[in-house]
């Protein structure tokens, strides 16, 4: 006989407002000022701060017991006639004009130029939109087929005509492949093509003897064909994101004022929002004999105050985080940038009372702008680990020791794990082997063998 239970669960159920303050808290400043001009643009109740009452504002406090709701809330262009574009000024375009082309615009421009048929068009549109920033496609060439019902053969013809475009090799989908079409766009048909069609395991596995011995090349012609490789660009859609600029903007600083030092949310460049008086006005004289009407005012009005507080608690959040994180790390931001305490994320929930979650999405993707520099705020965190004199360090310092031990070995004869843990500990830091190669993982440096040069 199948039992039946029954368990009582309790689920913590998060407000609109807390969805969309946790929204907005993990934003960087270029992503929330996108969000800001989109959100002016779908809520008639939220404005640009103007300083003075616009005329076209008094009007439409004049006016506004005249208004036909009932047109309005039925009429596609709801939003546009609620508006009533009081932050703007009547000769601002509605968008903003942009003066470089996105990278997806420039190959589209390019496929324009070709003369392909309705179909090869379509398939040509949908491989560019399908290619990630990196400059690689990020779907099957089985799905595009089966999604636009035309044959496999026809899309692998229609994507090498797009790997052609410039940049070469554009849309590919391996590492090989992008190279292998870079080298042939640019007439490179000798020993450096064929190394990357044919021996390219072994290229990147730098297994320089076997290359020779298969390809009957001397060592000469070997380097000659690797620095013609190395001159090709692995990453053709890197430098040009879709849609984020390839530059960082600072989200906190940190500035010297009178000996003191001051965190600031770089906010100066956000548009100054606001609730529309106009539009909290309208809710309060309105009538009520239209339901539909004041709950389309009531929702606008109360997403706008949302909106705002959201805002600006965002800006309190992130200036405790940043303040917590000074008083840990005081002698990096004393000037001694090298000394990095151990500090994870809990240390800094714990210090300012607020979630593991919430100090995550704040220093998540952010950086701030200090008197010694530019810093993913990330950087200021890591694990501790303690050293052969009992003193607790961060694991950050022992990694950029690491890092300066590679930097500095013998390219010809480079260093194993088990080489790099002995100096580590003669230093009078004690790793095990599989710690060591873990860290190296982490920044990225590969095995010895790897590093051996040519």
């Amino acid at each position: 006989m199948t039992k039946l239970a029954q368990t009582l669960e309790q689920r913590q159920k998060l407000s609109p407002q807390q969805i969309l303050q946790t929204i907005l808290l993990q934003m960087n400043s270029v992503d929330l000022e996108v969000r800001i001009m989109a959100e002016l643009e779908e809520n008639p109740a939220l404005e640009l701060t103007d300083g003075e009452q616009s005329e076209e504002e008094s009007s439409t406090e004049e006016s506004s017991d005249e208004m036909d709701w009932e047109e309005i809330l039925n009429s596609d262009e709801d939003d546009e006639r609620l508006k009533g574009r009081s932050q703007r000024s009547s000769d601002m375009p509605d968008e903003p004009i942009r003066a470089v082309r996105s990278p997806v615009e420039k190959l589209l421009d390019q496929i324009a130029l070709f003369d392909l048929s309705s179909e090869e068009r379509t398939i040509a549109k949908t491989i560019v939109w399908n290619i990630d920033e990196q400059g690689y496609l990020s779907i099957d060439m089985e799905l595009i087929a089966d999604r636009l019902e035309c044959d496999v053969a026809n899309v692998e013809s229609v994507l090498r005509t797009v790997q052609r475009l410039e940049p070469a090799g554009i849309g590919a989908r391996d590492l090989q492949e992008c190279l292998s079409v870079q080298l042939e766009v640019g007439d490179e048909h000798g020993l450096a093509k064929k190394i990357v069609d044919q021996y390219f395991d072994h290229f990147a596995n730098r297994r320089f003897e076997r290359i020779e011995d298969e390809l009957h090349c001397t060592r000469e012609e070997l380097l000659e064909a690797f620095e013609v490789i190395s001159h090709l660009n692995p990453k053709p859609g890197d430098g040009a994101p879709t849609t984020k600029a390839d530059y960082i903007v600072p989200d906190i600083s940190v500035d010297e004022v009178d000996d003191k030092l001051l965190v600031s949310v770089n906010d100066s460049d956000l548009p100054d929002i606001r609730l529309s008086p106009v539009y909290e006005n309208i809710l309060k004289t309105q009538n009520g004999n239209n339901k539909e009407v004041k709950k389309f005012l009531r929702e606008k009005v109360e997403r706008a105050k949302w909106f705002v507080q959201a805002i600006q608690q965002r800006q309190i959040t992130m200036t405790k985080v940043m303040e917590a994180i000074m008083k840990r790390q005081d002698f990096f931001f004393s000037g001694e940038t090298s000394k990095l305490r151990p500090m994870i994320l809990k240390d800094i929930a714990d210090d300012i009372g607020m979630d593991i979650s919430t100090v995550s999405r704040v220093t998540r993707g952010k950086y701030v702008q200090t008197p010694w520099g530019v810093f993913e705020l990330k950087y200021f965190f890591s694990e501790g680990m303690m050293t052969d004199s009992g003193e607790e360090v961060s694991t950050r310092l022992v990694k950029n020791l690491l890092k300066k031990i590679v930097e500095g070995e013998d390219k010809e004869h480079p260093i194993s794990d088990d080489g790099l843990a002995e100096i580590l500990k003669e230093k009078g830091y004690p790793l095990a082997r599989r710690t060591v190669a873990k860290y190296r993982g982490q920044m990225k440096i590969p095995v010895a063998r790897l590093r051996r040069a040519i």
